[in-house]
């Protein structure tokens, strides 16, 4: 299938992340339930996440639960450059999604011959976020919802391809740690504001 540059088929991409007071995204005990209650309000056709944010809950996911595939869940699509992802058919048996995709580049190192996991390659050492987003949107996409401690989601805003931001800020301050975005220049539009019990922000912003 062609792929299309046109901005009109791609989805709108929403970029979700609990943070601390002071940026960081570990380190504090997230509010876990109030995150994954907002993210339905998007109703996503797709779930982004970087390889990374899967490897920290790898061995969560081996010993989850196993559910089987939700068909009307979204599609988890995971950037895995180096092709470290193993977990894939216990990420589709978790009961949260519909299937997996894998996104891969063409220098990711080869995949066992009998792999199952469906893959879209874009890009030549790194995945081509910007292609993806054309191809899911190609695909019938009209959501996406980043699910990132932070280095995908600064990826993306310094590409331009965040539409929509939401942070869920905690009333703590870790004092250590990288903090969660290190894109520069980029304009926010507050969108709304929300106070929860033990003073949890819920905060979103159109990206300009």
């Amino acid at each position: 299938m062609a792929v299309s540059n046109v901005r009109g088929m791609r989805p709108h991409v929403v970029a979700q992340v609990a943070v601390s007071l002071d940026g960081r995204t570990a380190g504090f005990d997230a509010d876990l339930a109030r995150y994954y209650a907002m993210a339905t309000l998007w109703q996503e056709d797709v779930t982004l996440a970087g390889a990374d944010t899967i490897l920290a809950q790898e061995s969560l996911v081996r010993a989850g639960p196993r559910d089987g595939s939700r068909e009307s869940g979204p599609l988890l699509a995971v950037v895995d450059s180096r092709g470290r992802v193993r977990e894939w058919d216990a990420l589709r048996q978790l009961g949260h999604w519909s299937d997996v995709l894998a996104l891969y580049a063409d220098q990711t190192p080869a995949r066992p011959p009998d792999a199952t996991t469906r893959e879209l390659i874009t890009g030549y050492e790194q995945v081509d976020l910007e292609e993806v987003l054309d191809r899911l949107g190609e695909r019938g996409a009209r959501v996406v919802r980043v699910e990132s401690g932070g280095e995908l989601i600064a990826v993306l805003l310094e590409l331009g391809l965040v539409d929509e931001l939401a942070l869920l800020v905690h009333p703590v301050i870790v004092g250590e740690g990288q903090p969660w975005c290190g894109a520069t220049g980029v304009r926010l539009e507050h969108a709304g504001t929300e106070v929860f019990a033990g003073g949890v922000v819920w905060s979103r912003y159109c990206v300009s």
